[in-house]
Protein backbone atom coordinates (compact mmCIF):
# COMPACT_ATOMS: atom_id res chain seq x y z
CA UNK A 1 0.00 0.00 0.00
CA UNK A 2 2.86 2.35 0.84
CA UNK A 3 4.42 1.77 -2.61
CA UNK A 4 1.08 2.41 -4.33
CA UNK A 5 0.70 5.67 -2.42
CA UNK A 6 4.25 6.68 -3.41
CA UNK A 7 3.51 5.97 -7.08
CA UNK A 8 0.36 8.04 -6.92
CA UNK A 9 2.28 10.90 -5.32
CA UNK A 10 4.83 10.77 -8.15
CA UNK A 11 2.08 10.93 -10.78
CA UNK A 12 1.03 14.45 -11.76
CA UNK A 13 -2.72 14.79 -12.27
CA UNK A 14 -4.48 17.90 -13.59
CA UNK A 15 -7.62 19.02 -15.34
CA UNK A 16 -6.15 20.27 -18.66
CA UNK A 17 -6.90 20.70 -22.34
CA UNK A 18 -5.33 18.36 -24.90
CA UNK A 19 -5.53 19.81 -28.40
CA UNK A 20 -8.33 22.04 -27.14
CA UNK A 21 -10.43 19.28 -25.54
CA UNK A 22 -10.97 19.53 -21.75
CA UNK A 23 -10.00 16.34 -19.92
CA UNK A 24 -8.37 14.97 -16.80
CA UNK A 25 -4.82 13.92 -17.54
CA UNK A 26 -2.00 12.27 -15.62
CA UNK A 27 1.77 12.20 -16.21
CA UNK A 28 3.52 9.30 -14.48
CA UNK A 29 7.08 9.47 -13.18
CA UNK A 30 8.23 7.05 -15.88
CA UNK A 31 6.82 9.33 -18.58
CA UNK A 32 3.43 7.95 -19.61
CA UNK A 33 0.80 10.61 -20.32
CA UNK A 34 -2.83 9.43 -20.08
CA UNK A 35 -6.08 11.26 -20.81
CA UNK A 36 -9.59 10.70 -22.16
CA UNK A 37 -10.38 11.71 -25.70
CA UNK A 38 -13.45 13.56 -26.89
CA UNK A 39 -15.20 10.22 -27.47
CA UNK A 40 -14.46 9.08 -23.92
CA UNK A 41 -11.84 6.58 -25.03
CA UNK A 42 -8.57 6.22 -23.14
CA UNK A 43 -5.56 7.86 -24.77
CA UNK A 44 -1.90 7.65 -23.87
CA UNK A 45 1.51 8.82 -25.02
CA UNK A 46 4.83 7.42 -23.79
CA UNK A 47 7.84 9.72 -23.63
CA UNK A 48 10.38 6.93 -24.18
CA UNK A 49 8.83 5.40 -27.28
CA UNK A 50 6.72 8.17 -28.84
CA UNK A 51 7.92 11.64 -27.84
CA UNK A 52 10.67 13.38 -29.78
CA UNK A 53 10.80 16.55 -27.68
CA UNK A 54 8.68 19.35 -26.30
CA UNK A 55 8.40 23.12 -26.10
CA UNK A 56 6.98 25.03 -23.11
CA UNK A 57 5.60 28.55 -23.35
CA UNK A 58 3.47 30.00 -20.56
CA UNK A 59 0.65 27.58 -19.79
CA UNK A 60 1.12 25.64 -23.04
CA UNK A 61 3.32 22.60 -23.55
CA UNK A 62 3.66 21.29 -27.11
CA UNK A 63 4.72 17.65 -27.28
CA UNK A 64 6.40 16.77 -30.57
CA UNK A 65 5.56 13.11 -31.07
CA UNK A 66 6.23 10.34 -33.56
CA UNK A 67 3.38 7.86 -33.19
CA UNK A 68 2.41 4.53 -34.72
CA UNK A 69 -0.66 3.90 -36.81
CA UNK A 70 -2.70 2.51 -33.91
CA UNK A 71 -1.60 5.04 -31.28
CA UNK A 72 -4.43 6.84 -29.54
CA UNK A 73 -6.96 4.01 -29.83
CA UNK A 74 -5.92 2.51 -26.53
CA UNK A 75 -2.95 2.49 -24.19
CA UNK A 76 -1.38 -0.57 -25.75
CA UNK A 77 1.41 1.62 -27.16
CA UNK A 78 3.94 0.37 -29.66
CA UNK A 79 4.95 1.26 -33.18
CA UNK A 80 2.38 -0.73 -35.14
CA UNK A 81 1.84 0.57 -38.63
CA UNK A 82 3.51 3.55 -40.19
CA UNK A 83 4.67 6.23 -37.75
CA UNK A 84 3.70 9.84 -38.32
CA UNK A 85 4.71 13.18 -36.83
CA UNK A 86 2.03 14.74 -34.66
CA UNK A 87 1.95 17.54 -32.10
CA UNK A 88 -0.07 17.41 -28.88
CA UNK A 89 -0.77 20.78 -27.25
CA UNK A 90 -1.33 20.63 -23.50
CA UNK A 91 -2.88 23.65 -21.78
CA UNK A 92 -2.24 23.61 -18.03
CA UNK A 93 -4.48 25.49 -15.55
CA UNK A 94 -1.69 27.35 -13.72
CA UNK A 95 1.87 28.44 -14.29
CA UNK A 96 3.01 26.29 -11.36
CA UNK A 97 1.40 23.22 -12.93
CA UNK A 98 3.00 24.01 -16.30
CA UNK A 99 6.43 24.22 -14.63
CA UNK A 100 5.91 20.89 -12.82
CA UNK A 101 4.85 19.11 -16.00
CA UNK A 102 7.72 20.65 -18.01
CA UNK A 103 10.25 19.56 -15.40
CA UNK A 104 8.79 16.05 -15.35
CA UNK A 105 9.01 15.77 -19.15
CA UNK A 106 12.55 17.14 -19.18
CA UNK A 107 13.67 14.71 -16.47
CA UNK A 108 12.12 11.79 -18.36
CA UNK A 109 13.86 12.67 -21.64
CA UNK A 110 17.21 13.33 -19.94
CA UNK A 111 17.06 9.95 -18.20
CA UNK A 112 16.79 8.03 -21.48
CA UNK A 113 20.43 8.36 -22.56
CA UNK A 114 19.55 9.91 -25.88
CA UNK A 115 22.41 11.42 -27.93
CA UNK A 116 23.10 15.08 -27.21
CA UNK A 117 25.03 15.87 -30.40
CA UNK A 118 25.55 13.87 -33.60
CA UNK A 119 27.92 13.90 -36.53
CA UNK A 120 26.00 13.09 -39.72
CA UNK A 121 27.72 11.76 -42.85
CA UNK A 122 25.55 11.97 -45.98
CA UNK A 123 26.45 10.15 -49.19
CA UNK A 124 24.83 12.10 -52.04
CA UNK A 125 25.94 9.52 -54.64
CA UNK A 126 24.54 6.26 -53.22
CA UNK A 127 21.48 4.40 -54.51
CA UNK A 128 19.36 6.72 -56.63
CA UNK A 129 21.49 9.70 -55.50
CA UNK A 130 18.81 10.85 -53.07
CA UNK A 131 20.95 11.06 -49.91
CA UNK A 132 20.89 14.86 -49.80
CA UNK A 133 17.10 15.02 -50.23
CA UNK A 134 16.49 12.20 -47.74
CA UNK A 135 18.50 14.01 -45.09
CA UNK A 136 16.85 17.41 -45.55
CA UNK A 137 13.29 16.15 -46.09
CA UNK A 138 13.04 13.22 -43.66
CA UNK A 139 15.96 13.08 -41.25
CA UNK A 140 16.56 16.71 -40.36
CA UNK A 141 12.94 17.50 -39.34
CA UNK A 142 12.97 14.67 -36.80
CA UNK A 143 16.34 15.72 -35.36
CA UNK A 144 15.09 19.30 -35.03
CA UNK A 145 11.88 18.12 -33.35
CA UNK A 146 14.00 16.10 -30.90
CA UNK A 147 16.24 19.09 -30.12
CA UNK A 148 19.38 17.17 -31.14
CA UNK A 149 22.12 19.42 -32.56
CA UNK A 150 24.23 17.93 -35.34
CA UNK A 151 27.08 18.60 -37.72
CA UNK A 152 26.48 17.35 -41.25
CA UNK A 153 29.08 16.61 -43.92
CA UNK A 154 28.56 15.14 -47.36
CA UNK A 155 31.06 12.68 -48.83
CA UNK A 156 32.87 13.75 -51.97
CA UNK A 157 34.45 10.47 -53.05
CA UNK A 158 35.03 6.85 -52.11
CA UNK A 159 36.89 6.49 -48.78
CA UNK A 160 36.03 10.08 -47.79
CA UNK A 161 33.89 8.79 -44.91
CA UNK A 162 36.84 6.67 -43.78
CA UNK A 163 39.07 9.75 -43.73
CA UNK A 164 36.44 11.69 -41.78
CA UNK A 165 36.14 8.99 -39.13
CA UNK A 166 39.92 8.67 -38.88
CA UNK A 167 40.47 12.36 -38.09
CA UNK A 168 37.20 13.40 -36.36
CA UNK A 169 37.33 14.88 -32.85
CA UNK A 170 35.12 12.22 -31.28
CA UNK A 171 34.83 13.94 -27.90
CA UNK A 172 32.44 16.46 -29.46
CA UNK A 173 29.82 13.85 -30.40
CA UNK A 174 27.65 11.11 -28.98
CA UNK A 175 27.48 9.21 -32.25
CA UNK A 176 28.24 9.10 -35.97
CA UNK A 177 25.22 8.58 -38.22
CA UNK A 178 25.49 7.58 -41.88
CA UNK A 179 22.71 8.62 -44.25
CA UNK A 180 23.81 6.22 -46.95
CA UNK A 181 24.02 2.63 -48.01
CA UNK A 182 26.11 0.10 -46.10
CA UNK A 183 29.38 1.08 -47.79
CA UNK A 184 29.77 4.38 -45.93
CA UNK A 185 29.11 2.69 -42.57
CA UNK A 186 31.85 0.17 -43.39
CA UNK A 187 34.22 3.04 -44.23
CA UNK A 188 33.48 4.67 -40.87
CA UNK A 189 34.25 1.43 -39.02
CA UNK A 190 37.55 1.11 -40.89
CA UNK A 191 38.43 4.74 -40.18
CA UNK A 192 37.77 4.35 -36.45
CA UNK A 193 39.81 1.13 -36.26
CA UNK A 194 42.80 2.74 -37.98
CA UNK A 195 43.10 5.41 -35.28
CA UNK A 196 45.65 5.31 -32.48
CA UNK A 197 42.74 5.50 -30.01
CA UNK A 198 40.81 2.77 -31.85
CA UNK A 199 39.85 0.98 -28.62
CA UNK A 200 37.81 3.97 -27.42
CA UNK A 201 36.87 5.24 -30.89
CA UNK A 202 35.08 2.03 -31.89
CA UNK A 203 32.85 2.33 -28.80
CA UNK A 204 31.25 5.50 -30.20
CA UNK A 205 27.71 4.51 -31.25
CA UNK A 206 27.14 4.35 -35.01
CA UNK A 207 23.84 4.88 -36.79
CA UNK A 208 22.62 3.95 -40.25
CA UNK A 209 19.72 5.61 -42.11
CA UNK A 210 19.00 3.91 -45.45
CA UNK A 211 19.84 5.98 -48.52
CA UNK A 212 21.73 3.48 -50.67
CA UNK A 213 20.98 0.53 -52.91
CA UNK A 214 21.18 -2.44 -50.56
CA UNK A 215 20.64 -1.05 -47.03
CA UNK A 216 21.12 -4.45 -45.41
CA UNK A 217 22.20 -3.16 -41.99
CA UNK A 218 19.25 -0.77 -41.62
CA UNK A 219 16.82 -3.51 -42.69
CA UNK A 220 18.40 -6.01 -40.28
CA UNK A 221 18.17 -3.62 -37.33
CA UNK A 222 14.55 -2.60 -37.92
CA UNK A 223 13.37 -6.11 -38.78
CA UNK A 224 14.97 -7.52 -35.61
CA UNK A 225 12.29 -5.79 -33.50
CA UNK A 226 9.45 -5.97 -36.01
CA UNK A 227 9.67 -2.30 -36.99
CA UNK A 228 8.58 -1.17 -40.43
CA UNK A 229 11.60 -0.53 -42.66
CA UNK A 230 11.68 3.21 -43.37
CA UNK A 231 13.96 6.23 -43.22
CA UNK A 232 11.90 7.80 -40.44
CA UNK A 233 11.93 4.67 -38.25
CA UNK A 234 15.69 4.35 -38.69
CA UNK A 235 16.09 8.00 -37.71
CA UNK A 236 13.86 7.54 -34.66
CA UNK A 237 16.00 4.57 -33.58
CA UNK A 238 19.01 6.91 -33.47
CA UNK A 239 17.07 9.59 -31.58
CA UNK A 240 15.88 7.14 -28.92
CA UNK A 241 19.52 6.23 -28.32
CA UNK A 242 19.13 2.51 -27.64
CA UNK A 243 22.32 0.63 -28.55
CA UNK A 244 23.46 -2.88 -29.24
CA UNK A 245 26.82 -4.54 -29.82
CA UNK A 246 27.92 -5.48 -33.33
CA UNK A 247 30.48 -8.06 -34.40
CA UNK A 248 33.35 -6.81 -36.56
CA UNK A 249 35.10 -9.07 -39.07
CA UNK A 250 38.80 -8.79 -39.78
CA UNK A 251 39.48 -9.73 -43.42
CA UNK A 252 43.15 -10.65 -43.87
CA UNK A 253 45.43 -11.69 -46.69
CA UNK A 254 49.13 -11.69 -45.85
CA UNK A 255 49.86 -8.22 -44.53
CA UNK A 256 46.76 -6.69 -46.06
CA UNK A 257 43.66 -6.30 -43.93
CA UNK A 258 40.45 -4.36 -43.56
CA UNK A 259 37.30 -4.65 -41.50
CA UNK A 260 33.82 -5.73 -42.53
CA UNK A 261 30.43 -5.66 -40.78
CA UNK A 262 28.02 -7.00 -43.39
CA UNK A 263 29.14 -9.73 -45.77
CA UNK A 264 31.67 -11.21 -48.17
CA UNK A 265 30.62 -12.97 -51.36
CA UNK A 266 32.25 -14.91 -54.17
CA UNK A 267 30.67 -16.52 -57.21
CA UNK A 268 27.09 -15.91 -58.32
CA UNK A 269 26.11 -13.31 -55.69
CA UNK A 270 29.31 -11.30 -56.13
CA UNK A 271 28.92 -11.36 -59.91
CA UNK A 272 25.34 -10.07 -59.59
CA UNK A 273 26.25 -7.41 -57.03
CA UNK A 274 29.20 -5.95 -58.93
CA UNK A 275 28.41 -6.60 -62.59
CA UNK A 276 24.89 -5.14 -62.20
CA UNK A 277 26.45 -1.73 -61.48
CA UNK A 278 25.80 -0.77 -65.10
CA UNK A 279 22.09 -0.92 -64.22
CA UNK A 280 22.38 1.20 -61.05
CA UNK A 281 19.75 3.61 -62.43
CA UNK A 282 17.18 0.86 -61.79
CA UNK A 283 17.73 1.05 -58.02
CA UNK A 284 17.40 -2.23 -56.12
CA UNK A 285 15.50 -3.76 -59.09
CA UNK A 286 18.84 -4.07 -60.83
CA UNK A 287 19.63 -7.13 -58.69
CA UNK A 288 16.50 -9.03 -59.79
CA UNK A 289 17.09 -8.18 -63.43
CA UNK A 290 20.74 -9.18 -63.47
CA UNK A 291 20.10 -12.30 -61.35
CA UNK A 292 17.96 -13.67 -64.17
CA UNK A 293 20.64 -12.90 -66.76
CA UNK A 294 23.37 -14.52 -64.68
CA UNK A 295 21.36 -17.67 -63.90
CA UNK A 296 20.65 -18.21 -67.60
CA UNK A 297 24.39 -18.14 -68.20
CA UNK A 298 25.47 -19.85 -64.99
CA UNK A 299 29.12 -19.88 -63.97
CA UNK A 300 30.86 -22.29 -61.61
CA UNK A 301 34.25 -21.68 -60.03
CA UNK A 302 37.02 -23.95 -58.85
CA UNK A 303 38.15 -23.20 -55.32
CA UNK A 304 38.55 -24.31 -51.74
CA UNK A 305 37.09 -23.16 -48.42
CA UNK A 306 38.14 -23.88 -44.85
CA UNK A 307 36.31 -22.97 -41.65
CA UNK A 308 36.05 -23.46 -37.91
CA UNK A 309 32.48 -24.70 -37.36
CA UNK A 310 30.41 -23.28 -34.52
CA UNK A 311 28.99 -25.86 -32.08
CA UNK A 312 26.34 -27.93 -33.82
CA UNK A 313 27.84 -27.55 -37.30
CA UNK A 314 30.77 -29.98 -37.00
CA UNK A 315 29.29 -32.36 -39.59
CA UNK A 316 29.89 -30.01 -42.52
CA UNK A 317 32.94 -30.52 -44.70
CA UNK A 318 35.95 -32.76 -44.14
CA UNK A 319 38.41 -32.49 -41.24
CA UNK A 320 41.81 -30.95 -41.87
CA UNK A 321 44.63 -32.84 -40.20
CA UNK A 322 47.04 -29.92 -39.98
CA UNK A 323 46.27 -26.23 -40.19
CA UNK A 324 48.37 -23.14 -39.69
CA UNK A 325 46.61 -19.84 -38.96
CA UNK A 326 49.68 -17.87 -39.95
CA UNK A 327 48.56 -15.77 -42.88
CA UNK A 328 51.64 -13.58 -42.91
CA UNK A 329 53.47 -15.91 -45.29
CA UNK A 330 50.93 -15.43 -48.04
CA UNK A 331 52.66 -13.86 -51.01
CA UNK A 332 50.85 -10.90 -52.52
CA UNK A 333 51.12 -9.94 -56.13
CA UNK A 334 52.39 -6.51 -57.09
CA UNK A 335 48.78 -5.53 -57.70
CA UNK A 336 47.72 -6.40 -54.16
CA UNK A 337 50.57 -4.57 -52.49
CA UNK A 338 50.33 -1.43 -54.56
CA UNK A 339 46.97 -0.22 -53.37
CA UNK A 340 46.60 -0.31 -49.65
CA UNK A 341 47.76 -2.34 -47.47
CA UNK A 342 50.18 -3.00 -44.77
CA UNK A 343 48.86 -4.00 -41.38
CA UNK A 344 48.99 -0.70 -39.53
CA UNK A 345 51.09 -0.53 -36.38
CA UNK A 346 48.87 2.01 -34.59
CA UNK A 347 45.40 0.66 -35.46
CA UNK A 348 43.33 -2.27 -34.30
CA UNK A 349 45.45 -5.43 -34.64
CA UNK A 350 42.55 -7.84 -35.07
CA UNK A 351 40.99 -10.41 -32.71
CA UNK A 352 43.23 -11.47 -29.86
CA UNK A 353 42.03 -15.09 -29.75
CA UNK A 354 44.33 -17.53 -31.55
CA UNK A 355 43.01 -19.87 -34.23
CA UNK A 356 45.68 -22.46 -33.45
CA UNK A 357 44.36 -25.67 -31.95
CA UNK A 358 40.84 -25.22 -33.31
CA UNK A 359 39.27 -27.90 -35.48
CA UNK A 360 39.23 -26.69 -39.07
CA UNK A 361 37.19 -28.38 -41.77
CA UNK A 362 37.17 -27.93 -45.56
CA UNK A 363 34.99 -28.15 -48.65
CA UNK A 364 36.34 -28.40 -52.20
CA UNK A 365 34.70 -26.83 -55.22
CA UNK A 366 33.58 -26.23 -57.84
CA UNK A 367 31.16 -23.68 -56.33
CA UNK A 368 28.23 -21.70 -57.72
CA UNK A 369 28.34 -19.27 -54.80
CA UNK A 370 29.91 -18.70 -51.38
CA UNK A 371 28.25 -16.06 -49.19
CA UNK A 372 29.47 -15.12 -45.71
CA UNK A 373 27.12 -12.96 -43.60
CA UNK A 374 27.30 -11.02 -40.35
CA UNK A 375 23.64 -9.86 -40.22
CA UNK A 376 20.39 -11.38 -41.55
CA UNK A 377 19.63 -9.01 -44.45
CA UNK A 378 21.91 -8.10 -47.35
CA UNK A 379 19.37 -5.63 -48.72
CA UNK A 380 15.87 -4.44 -47.97
CA UNK A 381 14.39 -7.44 -49.81
CA UNK A 382 17.18 -10.06 -49.66
CA UNK A 383 17.59 -12.20 -46.52
CA UNK A 384 20.52 -14.59 -47.01
CA UNK A 385 21.17 -15.38 -43.34
CA UNK A 386 17.93 -15.82 -41.34
CA UNK A 387 19.81 -17.20 -38.31
CA UNK A 388 22.45 -14.44 -38.13
CA UNK A 389 22.79 -12.43 -34.92
CA UNK A 390 24.43 -9.05 -34.39
CA UNK A 391 26.94 -10.11 -31.75
CA UNK A 392 27.13 -13.90 -31.45
CA UNK A 393 30.77 -14.16 -32.54
CA UNK A 394 29.78 -16.22 -35.58
CA UNK A 395 29.53 -15.77 -39.32
CA UNK A 396 26.69 -17.38 -41.26
CA UNK A 397 28.06 -19.16 -44.33
CA UNK A 398 25.86 -20.04 -47.31
CA UNK A 399 27.55 -22.47 -49.69
CA UNK A 400 26.07 -23.50 -53.04
CA UNK A 401 28.12 -26.11 -54.90
CA UNK A 402 25.74 -27.20 -57.62
CA UNK A 403 22.15 -26.52 -58.55
CA UNK A 404 19.98 -26.91 -61.67
CA UNK A 405 19.07 -23.57 -63.24
CA UNK A 406 15.35 -24.12 -62.66
CA UNK A 407 15.90 -24.84 -58.95
CA UNK A 408 18.31 -21.92 -58.67
CA UNK A 409 15.71 -19.49 -60.00
CA UNK A 410 13.26 -20.78 -57.39
CA UNK A 411 15.91 -20.28 -54.69
CA UNK A 412 16.50 -16.68 -55.71
CA UNK A 413 12.78 -15.96 -55.43
CA UNK A 414 12.79 -17.34 -51.86
CA UNK A 415 15.59 -15.07 -50.67
CA UNK A 416 13.11 -12.38 -49.64
CA UNK A 417 12.22 -14.33 -46.48
CA UNK A 418 15.26 -16.59 -46.03
CA UNK A 419 13.32 -19.79 -46.77
CA UNK A 420 15.74 -20.67 -49.59
CA UNK A 421 18.16 -22.10 -46.98
CA UNK A 422 15.86 -25.15 -46.60
CA UNK A 423 16.79 -26.30 -50.11
CA UNK A 424 18.88 -29.50 -50.31
CA UNK A 425 21.22 -27.63 -52.66
CA UNK A 426 22.12 -25.06 -49.97
CA UNK A 427 24.60 -25.65 -47.14
CA UNK A 428 23.92 -23.16 -44.34
CA UNK A 429 26.25 -23.18 -41.35
CA UNK A 430 27.65 -20.98 -38.62
CA UNK A 431 31.42 -20.62 -38.39
CA UNK A 432 33.90 -18.99 -36.02
CA UNK A 433 36.47 -18.32 -38.76
CA UNK A 434 36.51 -18.75 -42.51
CA UNK A 435 39.14 -19.02 -45.22
CA UNK A 436 38.46 -18.66 -48.95
CA UNK A 437 40.79 -19.71 -51.76
CA UNK A 438 39.01 -18.57 -54.95
CA UNK A 439 39.84 -20.29 -58.23
CA UNK A 440 39.18 -19.95 -61.94
CA UNK A 441 35.93 -20.45 -63.80
CA UNK A 442 35.04 -24.01 -64.78
CA UNK A 443 35.62 -24.40 -68.52
CA UNK A 444 37.30 -20.98 -68.75
CA UNK A 445 40.67 -21.33 -66.97
CA UNK A 446 41.70 -17.85 -68.07
CA UNK A 447 38.71 -16.30 -66.32
CA UNK A 448 38.51 -15.64 -62.58
CA UNK A 449 35.71 -14.41 -60.40
CA UNK A 450 35.03 -11.49 -58.08
CA UNK A 451 35.41 -11.34 -54.31
CA UNK A 452 33.06 -8.68 -52.99
CA UNK A 453 32.91 -7.38 -49.42
CA UNK A 454 30.10 -5.06 -48.34
CA UNK A 455 29.42 -4.06 -51.94
CA UNK A 456 33.05 -3.31 -52.91
CA UNK A 457 35.40 -5.45 -55.00
CA UNK A 458 38.38 -6.57 -52.92
CA UNK A 459 39.80 -9.10 -55.40
CA UNK A 460 39.16 -9.75 -59.08
CA UNK A 461 40.30 -12.72 -61.13
CA UNK A 462 40.13 -10.81 -64.39
CA UNK A 463 41.94 -7.58 -64.99
CA UNK A 464 39.50 -5.03 -66.34
CA UNK A 465 40.84 -3.39 -69.48
CA UNK A 466 40.23 0.14 -68.34
CA UNK A 467 42.88 2.71 -67.63
CA UNK A 468 40.76 4.15 -64.85
CA UNK A 469 40.26 0.80 -63.11
CA UNK A 470 41.43 0.98 -59.51
CA UNK A 471 43.79 -1.68 -58.26
CA UNK A 472 42.07 -4.09 -55.90
CA UNK A 473 42.88 -4.33 -52.21
CA UNK A 474 43.69 -8.03 -52.32
CA UNK A 475 44.93 -10.60 -54.82
CA UNK A 476 42.70 -13.22 -56.39
CA UNK A 477 43.78 -16.78 -55.60
CA UNK A 478 45.78 -16.60 -52.35
CA UNK A 479 43.75 -17.36 -49.21
CA UNK A 480 41.53 -14.67 -47.73
CA UNK A 481 40.78 -15.22 -44.05
CA UNK A 482 37.89 -13.88 -41.95
CA UNK A 483 37.89 -13.79 -38.15
CA UNK A 484 35.32 -12.28 -35.78
CA UNK A 485 35.67 -9.94 -32.82
CA UNK A 486 32.46 -10.38 -30.83
CA UNK A 487 30.57 -7.16 -30.16
CA UNK A 488 33.53 -4.90 -30.93
CA UNK A 489 31.43 -2.05 -32.38
CA UNK A 490 28.29 -0.34 -31.04
CA UNK A 491 25.31 0.61 -33.19
CA UNK A 492 22.11 2.54 -32.56
CA UNK A 493 19.24 0.08 -32.68
CA UNK A 494 15.45 0.24 -32.34
CA UNK A 495 14.12 -1.30 -29.14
Amino acid sequence: MAMEGQAEALTLTERIRVNGVPTEASLAAHGTLQWKGGDGGERCLTVESEVLGFEAEGLRITLRAFVGGFQGVSCGGGSLGKRTRRDYVLELPTEEAAIRWSERLRDCINSLGRPKRLFIIVNPFGGKKCGHAIFHNEVKPLLVAADIPYTMQETKSQFHAQEIAYSLDLLKYDGIVCVSGDGVLVEVVNGLLQREDWDTAIKLPLGIIPAGTGNGMAKSLLDSVGDLYSVSNATFAVIRGYKRSLDVITVLQGETKFFSILMLTWGLVADIDIESEKYRWMGSARFDFYSLLRIMNLRRYHGHIQFVPAPGYESYGEPIKQYSSCMGNTILSEQGQANNAKVQSCGYPGPVASLDGLEWRSIDGPFVSVWINNVPWAGEDVMPAPEAKFSDGCLDAVVLRDCPKSALLSLMLKMSDGSYVKSPYVSYLKVKAFRLEPGQRVGRPSKGGIVDSDGEVIARGDRVNNGNQQENLMSYGPPIQMTVDTGLATIFSPR
